[in-house]
């Protein structure tokens, strides 16, 4: 793949989005306003190593309800960089290989919640990933910023990372209450976008017990 170098600013959203909702939505758009990003990448993840003991929907529902959830915005793209990639999916190997793909003059942010900062350098090459991308913590709702602001003060001075708070309106909306109403016949309505709900229904996803957790 060539290097698409007239690109100078990419957000990176990774999940499971089992299912996309607004809340992913919302925070991408805030992101990308923010720092006036020219493109939005929805990376659904392939296989997480956080969540080996968890069942997870097939990848191919999972990718394809992210490009419905998606196809309106024009800033927003989805990739199947992981869920095509063998084995477990690390951050690392996926921003490693978009730094390829878009070169050393684009600068990469990676979204990811504040509760998560706290685990941030137990993930795999978490020094390494400073050097090639900046990170968006984004505040979620119950969530105290005071711990996120202390380990972002850490590893800004420990590691010279580089990570941006960014405060979401509070969409207290969640992949798992979706799946369970879904489970219990109760409506999905508002929580995504319709095209997503449609297709829930048409494949009969999360009519299994064994999709109720995260």
């Amino acid at each position: 793949m060539e290097h698409q170098q007239k690109i100078k600013k990419i957000a990176v959203m990774g999940g499971t989005f089992d299912p996309i909702h607004y809340g992913h939505l919302v925070t991408a758009e805030a992101v990308r306003h923010a720092f006036d990003i020219e493109k939005v990448l929805f990376i659904p993840t392939g296989r997480p190593p956080h969540k080996t003991d968890k069942p997870v929907t097939e990848n191919k529902h999972r990718y394809a309800m992210t490009v419905l959830a998606t196809i309106s915005n024009p800033f927003f793209f989805v990739s199947d960089l992981e869920i095509e990639r063998q084995g477990f999916t690390y951050t690392i190997d996926t921003i490693v290989e978009l730094r390829r793909i878009y070169g050393e003059d684009t600068t990469i942010y990676f979204i990811t919640g504040a509760d998560a900062i706290n685990q941030i350098l137990t993930w795999k090459n978490s020094v390494q990933l400073f050097s090639l991308c900046e990170f968006v913590a984004v505040s979620r709702p119950g969530y105290s910023m005071q711990d996120a602001f202390e380990k972002i003060s850490y590893v800004q001075e420990h590691y010279q990372g580089v990570i941006h708070v960014v405060e979401v309106p509070a969409l207290a909306i969640s992949s798992t209450d979706i799946r369970q109403r879904v489970l219990h016949h109760k409506p999905i309505q508002y929580l995504l976008p319709d095209s997503v709900a449609t297709y829930i229904n048409k494949f009969d996803i999360y009519k299994s017990k064994e999709l109720l957790n995260d």
